[in-house]
């Protein structure tokens, strides 16, 4: 299997899953600045955007979480 080929199925292993979940939790950081600022400022529209946000933030990292599931044994970058 060439390198090439390896790197195309990055995002399908381990190290991939576990690095996208990894971006996908950094995202955290904006949205709990986003909540402490709608705070502040007593903006309820704001808030519920932060909420939104953090809901697809927890959906992405149980999407990811499943996938890393179902990799098993099966790793491509091992195989």
């Amino acid at each position: 299997m060439s390198a090439l080929t390896k790197a195309k199925g990055f995002k399908k292993s381990k190290a991939g899953t576990y690095l996208s979940m990894g971006t996908t939790a950094f995202g955290a950081i904006s949205v709990a600045k986003q909540v402490k600022k709608a705070r502040l400022e007593h903006d309820t529209l704001q808030l519920v955007d932060a909420i939104v946000s953090a809901a697809a933030i927890a959906t992405g990292i149980a999407l990811l979480y499943r996938e890393l599931k179902r990799l098993g044994d099966d790793d491509v970058l091992l195989g």
